[in-house]
């Protein structure tokens, strides 16, 4: 008897340390911005940098617009993308090629705490600063405001998920993206209570109004497939595809026409992009 109480003891001494070491250093994992690579200087040339005052300074955001003829009015449609908690804007070149190539605009908000941005990330944060950045597009006369898609990736599709709560876009695309931090915390034996930036993409995915594109990798070990399916069991009629790659290999280059063609074709369906 004293050594199954001993035992019992030391499990929940062990557990309750577990729980204390996540609860105050989730911030390090939600967002290792100790991991990041060096920001360059400021955004290259044809990139606009946008900054908004926050306390203690500015936060960032990228717009890269479209290119097309000095001739043409007619406003066209821009993809506000999201990165994963381990990048910056910075490294976001081949995507905005990929959508600009289309005659689509970017627009890429920063993380407060990365690159060049001051303050701590945050969920509450992370959105407030996209609602914000988003709404200036609107004072953009090359945009055309019901022709506004989120594209997010990995913890970025949760900030895309969390700002549909906001305002309504014409598509979101989620990409290796979690139904929940709070859900994926649960694995390591974390009540969802303890997470402070639960990003429940879940909640969002059932009760949205806007076209939903799932992009998931198969062989994912940081935010596995089944993360993806959850999602898609939300919404059994929703676009999905899934490719054989990890979380920071998709595409791979065998499947990056795939990955491409699925993007086009969704965003040509839902009226972001004409034709």
């Amino acid at each position: 008897m004293h050594i199954a109480r001993f035992i019992l003891a030391a499990v929940l001494i062990f557990y309750a340390v577990w729980g204390l070491t996540l609860y105050f250093g989730q911030d390090r994992i939600i967002f290792p911005r100790f991991a990041l690579s060096e920001p360059a200087a400021g955004a290259p040339p044809g990139i606009e940098s946008w900054t908004r005052p926050i306390a203690g300074g500015t936060v960032e955001a990228w717009y890269a617009p479209a290119s097309r003829p000095a001739a043409t009015v007619v406003a066209g449609p821009v993809v506000v993308y999201f990165h994963g908690n381990g990048e910056l804007i910075d490294e976001q070149r081949r995507t905005i090629e990929f959508y600009r190539r289309l005659g689509i605009s970017v627009l890429l908000p920063e993380f407060r705490g990365y690159g060049r941005s001051a303050g701590r990330p945050s969920e509450a944060s992370a959105v407030a600063d996209a609602a914000a950045f988003v709404a200036r597009l609107a004072q953009r006369p090359e945009i055309d405001a019901r022709r506004v898609a989120f594209h997010g990736r990995s913890l970025g599709g949760g900030v895309a998920a969390q700002l549909c709560r906001r305002t309504t876009p014409a598509a979101l695309i989620l990409e290796s993206s979690p139904a929940s931090i709070a859900g994926l915390a649960r694995r390591y034996l974390v009540p969802g209570f303890l997470v402070r930036h639960p990003f429940h993409t879940d909640r969002v995915v059932a009760q949205r109004r806007c076209p939903l594109l799932i992009i998931a990798g198969t062989l994912d070990t940081v935010v596995p497939v089944t993360e993806a399916r959850a999602l898609h069991a939300l919404d059994p009629g929703c676009c999905y595809l899934e490719l054989r790659a990890g979380h920071n290999d998709l595409p791979r280059d065998e499947d990056r026409d795939t990955y491409e063609e699925t993007i086009v074709e969704f965003l040509r369906a839902t009226g972001v992009l004409a034709g």
